[in-house]
């Protein structure tokens, strides 16, 4: 895991995913990682630190399946 400060500029844990774990569709896994369980909480509008996990090439399309992964 690794710490990053986001902004405003960031747009959302979507963006944020995209960029840092190279699937946008990963943003629930940084959601989870903060605490964070309202998809609305995604857009970033303060300057904020973020935990980002990291890259787990087992979510192949991002989101997980009813296994968990």
């Amino acid at each position: 895991m690794k710490d990053i400060v986001v902004t405003a500029a960031d747009i959302s844990l979507f963006h944020v995913a995209a960029r840092e774990l190279g699937d946008a569709c990963q943003w629930w896994r940084i959601a989870q990682s903060n605490g964070l369980s309202d998809p609305d909480l995604s857009r970033i509008e303060t300057v904020q630190p973020l935990k980002i996990p990291v890259e787990d090439l087992t979510f192949s399309s991002g989101l997980p399946d009813e296994a968990g992964g």
